[in-house]
């Protein structure tokens, strides 16, 4: 389904200091979204479904954790499970990846990022939280060049501003939001 702006879905990338954002786009979002909602933080391998359980605390709205062959459906928002790449196979499919880390990261947001581009185009919004390296910089970069969205999360309420500051020094990019801003910003799709 396509949000009124035409956007079909949003891939959103973090890693050191994202997840109160998460939490707090979560808690603000309401009772449904208008596109689905891809999640790619960086997490240790063993970390389990408890980001999931975590979230869905906060939300009507349907949390997964992504399993191979996952179908994207509206009005839900979906983890990449720790240690996995997220691949998307066409707009219908997800699917999961153990090849090598990318930006020393399993699951790399460049990497869906990059997958997500080139089947959403410009019906795409990544957006990129705090974080200690550059991963998904990339990826906003290749989505910008597919004609997507770009959002930055504003490096000064980031908790690490290092891949927040990377992204806005190298992409061209659509907004720069305050985390309190976030879910109104995707509620307005």
């Amino acid at each position: 389904m396509k949000s009124q702006t035409g956007i079909e879905l949003i891939v959103m990338g973090g890693s050191a200091g994202s997840l109160q954002v998460i939490i707090e786009m979560v808690k603000n979002l309401g009772d449904a979204v208008p596109v689905p909602i891809v999640l790619v933080i960086h997490r240790k391998a063993q970390s389990g479904d408890i980001l999931r359980t975590l979230l869905q605390q906060f939300t009507k709205i349907q949390v997964v954790e992504v399993e191979d062959k996952t179908e994207v459906e509206d009005n839900t928002i979906y983890i990449v499970p720790a240690d996995y790449h997220l691949l998307f196979e066409n707009k219908k499919w997800m699917s999961l990846d153990s090849s090598e880390k990318m930006n020393y990261s399993r699951p790399s947001i460049d990497v869906t990022f990059r997958s997500a581009a080139e089947i959403y185009g410009e019906n795409l919004i990544g957006i990129l939280l705090s974080g200690a390296n550059a991963d998904g910089v990339e990826g906003l970069g290749y989505i910008k060049k597919n004609n997507g969205q770009v959002w930055i999360q504003d490096p000064d309420t980031a908790e690490i501003k290092f891949m927040p500051e990377h992204a806005i020094e190298e992409i061209e990019y659509d907004l720069i939001f305050r985390p309190a801003g976030l879910a109104n910003y995707i509620k307005q799709l």
